[in-house]
């Protein structure tokens, strides 16, 4: 693994959204969906505001991936 594949990328394939929880599912050998799961779940549990700030900061910061 190079140091351009261990850094965090939005994933163009596995996307539902923007492709944040795809890329950080990849980028650690995950499964999208469980992430995704349970991310909505954690979320949810605490208010979702904190959640939803979360996801948006990672889509401005994490650039999409050259797949």
């Amino acid at each position: 693994m190079n140091s351009i594949d261990n850094r965090f990328t939005r994933s163009r394939s596995h996307r539902m959204i923007a492709g944040v929880m795809g890329g950080i599912a990849k980028r650690y050998g995950w499964d999208a969906n469980l992430l995704r799961i349970i991310f909505v779940v954690v979320s949810v549990l605490s208010a979702a505001f904190p959640g939803i700030i979360v996801y948006l900061i990672l889509w401005l910061l994490m650039p999409e991936a050259n797949d």
